[in-house]
């Protein structure tokens, strides 16, 4: 039974619960960037991706409150959605971590359309700029205007996250 409000007189449901059913929906992995105040490149990885609508072209992000990314993304009005292929969990794992200053070790990227880094060995890449923030719980929904994009022309399977772990498809 839900109020107009649409609170619920049923028992709530645990993080822990939510997180383990939500596991078992297998996600791409992404990481998202944007450049802080200094203009230095900041990243996170994001599986709460999805896109939103083609007419405009739109995608949404979700970051929790206390991301480092958000800050900038919120301060430079841009991010980059860079999908990720199967053979990245390293660097899904490196942009895991929160305020890892070796995360950029290694990776070439450059510049793309909002001055938001893109990862060269991407899958596809989003540039986007901001178009909206809204509350969600302990997240931000960040939507996206995509301004440019870009997909790979080399043939390699997405990375997937699935159960707690990176996952792989199998072919048919």
């Amino acid at each position: 039974m839900s109020d107009m409000l649409g609170t619920s007189t049923l028992p709530a449901v645990s993080a822990d619960d939510l997180r383990g059913a939500m596991g078992c929906f297998a996600t791409g992995v992404t990481v998202v960037t944007s450049v802080d105040e200094a203009g230095a490149p900041v990243g996170t990885t994001a599986n709460a991706v999805t896109s939103l609508s083609l007419h405009p072209p739109l995608v949404l992000v979700c970051f929790a409150r206390t991301s480092l990314t958000l800050a900038a993304v919120r301060t430079h009005g841009a991010f980059a959605v860079n999908v990720l292929a199967e053979q990245h969990s390293d660097v899904s794992t490196a942009f895991a971590r929160r305020g890892a200053n070796d995360a950029w070790d290694g990776i070439d990227h450059a510049s793309g359309h909002t001055e938001s880094p893109r990862l060269r060995e991407a899958l596809a890449c989003l540039d986007c700029s901001v178009e909206r923030l809204l509350p969600g719980g302990d997240h931000v929904i960040v939507i996206g205007r995509v301004l440019d994009a870009h997909v790979s022309d080399r043939e390699h399977a997405p990375l997937l996250f699935y159960r707690g772990s990176y996952a792989s498809l199998q072919a048919a």
